[in-house]
């Protein structure tokens, strides 16, 4: 499912985009300010952010300033102005699009989609995301909100395989054949090690998901809600 951050210190229209978006199928996840969609975006992995301008705490421009430091999402701001010295400081700010309140509900979800296909069109294989964890399979990074963890190399694909298949049970020679290769020599029992090593990892830095143990079976990896 799609999730788009609604982040506006106006009730009613948090009401309105809410019921508008959940009708064409997306999550919405709300913030009345800045600062409570900077914490949303931390727990939660969002693919667009629809941000009013003015906020108390921290206006738009200020919080698409930073989203687009910390995340790769596309942004579009809400504003009550339509002087161009104002979508000047917008574009400036990182925003992807620009639309004028009020507005018609319709035009929100085009300029939605329309952006949703744009980052399709130029998302990074190379990248896994699960909640708001990301992993980077070039820089063989796994970035948590401003925390990055370098993990050794096979603990890294490890961990690569199980998001790439969550719910998956995978036995411990499967795991040995796709991850150390068929010609490995060591004992099977490598990959309750390296699981181990996974769990004291992240157990304590995110609960965006767990690694959990069939017994007589093997593992999976299971994302949390």
């Amino acid at each position: 499912m799609t999730n788009i951050l609604m982040v506006d210190d106006d009730i009613n229209i948090l009401k309105l985009v809410d019921i508008q978006l959940s009708k064409q199928g997306y999550q919405v996840f709300q913030a009345k300010n800045g600062m409570e969609a900077l914490e949303i975006l931390k727990k939660q992995a969002c693919h667009l952010a629809v941000v009013d301008v003015m906020m108390p705490y921290m206006d738009g421009y200020a919080l698409t300033k930073e989203i687009r430091r910390q995340y790769d999402i596309p942004v579009i701001l809400l504003t009550a102005k339509s002087e161009i010295e104002d979508k000047e400081q917008g574009f400036q700010a990182g925003t992807d699009d620009y639309l004028i309140k009020p507005f018609e509900p319709k035009e929100l979800i085009f300029r939605i989609k329309a952006l949703l296909r744009r980052y399709d069109h130029q998302e990074d294989e190379s990248m896994l995301r699960i909640g708001g964890t990301t992993i980077n399979k070039k820089s063989y990074e796994v970035h948590i909100g401003k925390r990055t963890l370098l993990l050794p190399l096979k603990e890294f694909e490890l961990l690569c395989y199980l998001v790439s298949n969550p719910k998956q049970v995978f036995s411990r020679e499967h795991l040995i054949e796709q991850i150390w290769g068929l010609d490995y020599v060591g004992d099977a029992r490598t990959v309750d090690v390296h699981i181990k090593r996974l769990r004291e990892r992240f157990s304590s830095v995110t609960d965006d998901f767990q690694i959990k143990t069939v017994r007589g079976v093997g593992y999976y990896l299971e994302a949390q809600r």
